[in-house]
């Protein structure tokens, strides 16, 4: 590819509204985004939730007894941590959730999925901000399991 048609083809993609584009060609590729966090900035991500594990760590470990668990994104999207914009979000750090409470919204390809805590626990901290693309398998919540109530 020539570079005007680079160009080109990088103001059209800014004019759209597609929101990622990728182009494989020969020995030629180009990945385009405006989401503004993506797989291909995996070091910047990396390096900013290192940051905010230690601080969680040091929480867990004070309470050495009770397991911590995390509840992870079952698929890529973006999610929401409260029902409508101007609504309370569904949990917050400290809260007591049981197994089957909602506690995000991941919408994926204008579908809506209720992410759900798959067991009992207070919410220790909130892994992802409201509205940002999450990956399958990557941390949402940390929560530190009831052993009495399963």
């Amino acid at each position: 590819m020539e570079f005007k048609e680079i160009q080109t083809l990088m103001q059209n993609f800014e004019d759209s509204d597609i929101r990622e584009l990728e182009i494989n060609q020969d020995s030629f590729q180009l990945y385009l985004s405006k989401n503004k966090q993506t797989h291909k900035h995996e070091d910047l991500i990396t390096t900013e939730k290192t940051e905010q594990i230690p601080s969680v760590k040091k929480k867990v470990s004070e309470q050495p007894t009770l397991p911590s668990q995390n509840i992870t994104a079952p698929l890529v999207g973006t999610v929401y941590l409260q029902p409508t914009p101007d609504a309370d979000t569904y949990v917050r750090s400290g809260d007591h959730v049981k197994k089957g409470d909602v506690v995000c919204v991941i919408e994926a390809m204008k579908m809506m999925t209720e992410i759900k805590s798959p067991f009992n626990g207070i919410i220790t901290s909130i892994c992802v901000s409201n509205e940002e693309l999450v990956e399958v398998e990557q941390p949402l919540f940390s929560v530190q399991e009831d052993k009495d109530n399963d």
